[in-house]
């Protein structure tokens, strides 16, 4: 997580608070270690944010302090509340988080759309105690550019490693997909992230022919459904 949006996030949290919060409660939230959490106090506190407090006994945000609000209709919030519920299908355990902290966020200013309901039934979850490769890897790779060492079962029950160039990721109802050129076959291939058994990030980048490769595969591949607001 930047820096930036985690002092967001640990003001958010105190702001939700009704006792102390210890610094190795927030570590834990966070995940990040207690030095972190003692810096970025020390950095909010610098910049005159009114958190008060002490290593050892916890911290709280002095009564009165708030941020600005966001500003959103009424329809605007129903479309964040579900969009946001919606993330549950994907499987994505870190999106998943990220969604809870927006939520969180825009409840703390407006009320909640509770009675829209979103049913949970999707794609497995990306849970790493049962082996499933991380999609936040996936996307950490697709988002910087770099290559992917793949290995894989196909629907043949065939086993291949490859190196993939990673470009997109397409969240269907049932599963969710990694498109990429590959290396070995020279092409456009697209890999069901439920038939991964492993996937390494590799140092080599392919910024340079990223945004190239990425046009081609969507001219290639009629990727014209993709949402563009």
């Amino acid at each position: 997580m930047p820096r930036s949006n985690r002092l967001f996030e640990i003001i958010q949290i105190l702001r939700a608070a009704r006792v102390p919060i210890r610094a190795e409660d927030l570590a834990d939230k966070l995940e990040v270690s207690k030095r972190t959490v003692y810096r970025d106090i020390a950095a909010l506190q610098a910049m005159r944010t009114p958190v008060e407090g002490e290593a050892g006994v916890g911290y709280m945000l002095r009564k009165g302090y708030d941020l600005p609000p966001l500003n959103f209709d009424e329809e605007e919030i129903e479309a964040l509340h579900v969009g946001l519920a919606m993330l549950i299908r994907t499987g994505d355990g870190a999106l998943q988080q990220a969604a809870a902290r927006v939520s969180r966020k825009i409840a703390n200013v407006h009320d909640a759309a509770d009675w829209l309901q979103v049913a949970p039934w999707g794609a497995p979850q990306d849970d790493p105690e049962l082996a499933c490769v991380s999609t936040a890897l996936l996307r950490r790779a697709v988002r910087g550019a770099r290559k992917l060492r793949l290995t894989y079962v196909d629907k043949e029950g065939q086993q291949t490693t490859r190196v993939l160039r990673p470009l997109g990721l397409i969240y269907h109802v049932e599963c969710t997909l990694l498109a990429g050129w590959c290396e070995l076959r020279g092409g456009f291939r697209h890999f069901r992230t439920d038939r991964m058994l492993g996937a390494d990030l590799l140092d080599q980048s392919f910024a340079g022919e990223a945004a190239a490769l990425r046009k081609l595969w969507r001219e290639q591949e009629d990727w014209n459904y993709i949402f563009s607001p």
